[in-house]
């Protein structure tokens, strides 16, 4: 349960910060979006540092899957983008694979 907490932490800062840096350069926002966002991007750099497994690439393999997930949700809910069925066929695909990075049986 830890992990996967951490991994959403990790999506929620990496998506906020971007979505912040963007707000401020695309729509003219104030410069502290940026900042704010930058900050958020620097914490999306150490979350994933907490994580007990031992390999970093298969962390952020298995992040890449989760954050695909958060993406979706993130631009259904907040930019109002509806993911169709392709998008969810795309997310489940993810998912599967993070299982098989994460949980499959190793010497």
């Amino acid at each position: 349960m830890k992990s996967l907490l951490l991994f959403i932490a990790a999506g929620l800062a990496e998506i906020g910060g971007g979505y912040l840096v963007w707000l401020w350069i695309k729509d003219a926002k104030p410069w502290w979006f940026g900042a704010a966002g930058s900050l958020l991007l620097i914490l999306y750099g150490i979350i994933p540092t907490l994580q007990n497994y031992p390999s970093f690439g298969r962390v952020y393999a298995a992040y890449g899957g989760i954050f695909i997930v958060l993406a979706l949700l993130w631009g259904w809910w907040i930019d109002k983008n509806t993911p169709d069925v392709y998008d969810w066929i795309g997310a489940a695909l993810c998912m599967a694979g993070v299982s098989v990075i994460l949980w499959a049986p190793r010497h």
